[in-house]
This record gives structure tokens, sequence and C-alpha cells, in this order.
């Protein structure tokens, strides 16, 4: 068999350990306490523990998710007690939770800062040379006998094999031998840095999150503005909701909801997108966004989402047919929510309000009946070219002649004879979440590392070449 096939057996192997010191003296308290902390083993304790706390987390439901005033009802006295003596109900919020991040952090630094130096040495500072008693002490290792060549024809040889397997080969000689050493991927030793990084910055990222991050919701209709969200405070099965101000004012300016059938209903189950039209104001002036269902709005490091809706029914525009009652062509108007528009002889139409089943209430006043498109009516003001004004109420079925309620003015009679369906508000989730680039950062950098470094270890082969004793060729060991 050929130098270069047995070659290619060899295992990759550590060299010959460094023979012991002596044993360090013991040193303080405080190098004691830094060594313990640097430990492996209580690193890998404190991640044990953090994903017992975190496995307790998932199943003991948590005070701020939905539905947590009836599990917290089922619960037993004792079970209340100890739960809530313990923190469980907001376990990623708790003390202890924290204070094991925090030493889980400084564990990883210190074991950082202690291994580097001995991770730079064996990168920097290669071992070539590996004596015959420790490669023949290899559980997996090869000997070939070489014949008809010289010492560094030979050498010259093993080293090529190095190259065909990726392996960059050092030769060394020394009197009556050669040591050819091949390496490579050293770049994996550091790879234990790069996922201590990606943990530190997801650690950081996730007590960013917990500690500075805001959220609310925003209830928007076209025409209001504020300048706070509302945040749900829990303490148990007590919620409150509690005002959150925010750095800039939040104008609506349209809602509009894009329905699969036109005359379904507005709910979930026949909708395809929802859209919210806002302008944002500030100290740096002012600008218009728009939220989609699954395109957020960002400004500013808070972030805009379609969260719900207010089901009670309302009309985004409206279409009306006005018939004069001397005769003659019908117009067509097309007013939007709470716009006007104005008819060929200067009539002015005001749509003031929509009522999707209407009634008069016990003031008087146009009402609904539910929230439901039952009997769906436009009030409208209209304005004629002298200047009388009237309420007017313009229905989408045909009532019969002489209603009071369609009785006409100004010279028409009013109906409307299409809408767009939209419900009253919608309502928006802001959130700011300083952790977000930092976790993001971290988990791909730890993903990435973790597969590099898996896939592209560091491999290292020693040979070594010497004269036989006979004077007849060469060992290759």
């Amino acid at each position: 068999m050929s130098a270069v096939e047995e070659t290619q057996k060899e295992v990759l192997s550590k060299p010959e350990p460094e023979a012991a010191g002596k044993p360090k003296a013991s040193g303080s308290i405080l190098t004691k306490l830094i060594e313990g902390l640097s430990s492996v083993r209580f690193g890998v304790a404190l991640l044990i523990i953090m994903a017992a706390l975190s496995m307790i987390g998932m199943l003991i439901m948590q005070q701020n998710v939905e539905g947590f005033d009836k599990y917290y009802a089922e619960l037993t006295p004792s079970q209340k007690l100890l739960y809530g003596s313990l923190g469980f109900f907001d376990i990623y919020h708790a003390w202890y939770f924290n204070l094991l991040l925090l030493i889980l952090s400084l564990n990883i630094v210190l074991a950082s800062i202690d291994r580097a130096p001995k991770t730079w040495r064996i990168i920097k500072r290669r071992k070539i040379e590996a004596g015959r008693t420790w490669l023949k002490s290899q559980q997996q290792k090869a000997e070939l006998r070489l014949e008809g060549e010289s010492l560094k024809a030979a050498a010259s040889r093993v080293a090529n094999a190095f190259r065909t397997r990726g392996l960059k080969p050092v030769i060394k000689e020394e009197a009556g031998r050669v040591h050819v050493f091949g390496e490579r991927g050293a770049w994996n030793r550091l790879g234990y840095l790069a996922v201590h990084v990606g943990l530190l910055m997801i650690f950081m990222g996730g007590f960013l999150t917990t500690q500075f991050g805001r959220d609310g919701q925003m209830p928007l209709e076209p025409g209001s503005s504020t300048s706070q969200m509302t945040n749900l405070a829990f303490k148990l099965d007590q919620v409150s909701q509690v005002p959150v101000d925010l750095p800039f004012t939040v104008e609506c300016l349209d809602i509009q909801q894009k329905l699969i059938k036109k005359d379904g209903s507005i709910m979930a189950n026949n909708t395809i997108d929802w859209l919210t039209r806002i302008r944002i104001t500030d100290e740096t002036g002012t600008r218009e966004g728009l939220v989609h269902l699954n395109e957020p709005l960002d400004y500013r490091g808070y972030r805009f989402f379609q969260a719900s809706f207010v089901s009670f029914g309302q009309a985004r525009n409206i279409t009306l047919r006005l018939t004069p009652i001397q005769g003659g062509e019908p117009q067509v108007l097309t007013i939007k929510r709470d716009g006007e528009g104005t008819l060929k002889d200067g009539t002015k139409i005001e749509f003031t309000s929509f009522q999707p089943d209407f009634l008069i209430g016990e003031t008087g006043r146009p009402d609904s009946a539910s929230g439901e498109y039952n009997n769906p009516a436009a009030v409208l003001k209209v304005t004629t070219p002298q200047g009388e004004q009237k309420t007017v109420y313009a229905f989408a079925k045909e009532l019969p002649s002489g209603a009071p309620v369609a009785a006409p003015f100004g010279g028409y009679q009013y109906r409307m004879t299409d809408f767009e369906k939209v419900p009253m508000q919608h309502v928006l989730v802001i959130q700011k979440d300083p952790g977000k680039t930092p976790f993001y950062v971290g988990g791909g950098l730890l993903m990435l590392t973790l597969c590099m470094v898996f896939f592209f270890s560091h491999q290292r082969v020693w040979s070594l070449l010497e004269e036989r004793a006979d004077g007849r060729g060469f060992y290759v060991v």
C-alpha cells in the first residue's frame, strides 16, 4: 500500500500533554470565587436551572396571558399561596430569574476570558513534533515502511497527501528524522467565543425587552387622535388599564376592511385585510403611514400592528340616488365617511352618521338596534340653496310610499343605493422592543456558529519519518 493511502488513515488527535507542574498554592477567597464562577460545570448547572424555571413558566399560566382569571379561579387555595409566594405566575419578571440570568452571563464572560489564552496558544504555537512513543500509543494509527527513496522525497509524498485532504502541511527536519504536521480549521477553536457572544446578546435582548419594553393598545376611528396607548396591568386575577404616554400624536385618517364577499359580514372569516391610515405628529414634523394586517408600521422604535376591531357596523362611504320630485333624471352622489357633497343646483349634503340597524330612539334621535346591517340607513344633513337645513334619512331598503322617515326634502327623494362596509374602530397594538435587534443578531450568530463548528472541525495530523535500524528504507508512523 502506498504512503499516501496509509497516511490518510492517521487519526486527528492531540499531541502529548505537557508534564504536570507543581500543584498550585491555594488562592484567596476572591480567586476561588472567580474560579467557581468561571467553571463550566457551574455554567451547565445554571443552564439546567434556567431551563427548569422556563418549563415552570410554560406549565403554569402566566398572569399576563388571556384566560388567566379562569385558570386562577380553578386552583386550590394552597396552589394559589405556593405559586404566588414563589412568583410562578410572573416568573420571567421574578427577581431570582433575572439574578440567575445575570450570574449565567457573568459565568460565560469569565469562562471566555479564562479559556481564550489557552486557545490562542494552541492556534499560534502549534506543536509540530510528535514522538514515536506517543504516536504508537494512539488508538488509531498507521505504520508503513518505505524503500528506494530519500527521506526528503518521502516527506514530500506525505505532505502532498495532506494537501489532497485540505490539510496545510508543515515539514520539520531533524537528524535522521522528519516531522510532517498537517492542520485545517484552526479557527474552529475560537468558535466557542462566537457562541458565547450569541448567548450574551440573546440574554441582553431578553433583559432589555423585559425591563424597558413598552406595549399597549390604541383604538382608532376616523377623525380621532391621541398621544396615549392603554396597557394592561396584571396582579394575579386583577386586571386594570393603565395609560401610557407616547412621544408623538397619532391621528386616524381612515379605516378600511377588504371583504371576501361584499354582501357578507364584517367578521374575520369574511375578511382579507384590515387597513388603518394614520398621521403621526411629533417635534420633527408629520408622517403618514398605512398599517396592514401583515405589514406593521415602524416609527422611532415603535411598531404598529393590526390587532382587532370593534365590529359595530359602519360605512366608509355611501352612494346616494337623489330623485327630483318634480321629475327629471336622478343624480348619483358618493360621499365619504364624515364627508359632504354638492348637487348641481347647489344643494349641500353632509354625511353625519350611519346606523346599521336603524330605529328612532326614546329621545327621538336616530339610533341602531344592533351592530348588524339589518336595516342600514345614512343620516344626512341637507342644506338647500336658500339656506334651509334639515336632517334626512337615506335607507338602503325601499320604504313604503309616504313613510315619514323617508319624506322628501329640498325637492329630492333620498335613497342609499350602496355603501362600503367597515367596522366602527380598528384597534392597533403598539410595541417598543429595544431588545429585538440584539436578540435576532445573537440568535443568527448562534445558529451560524454552531453549524460552522460542527461541519468544519479543527483537524490535526502528525507523522514521523525516521531511518530504519538496518538502513534499508524508512518508517512512516
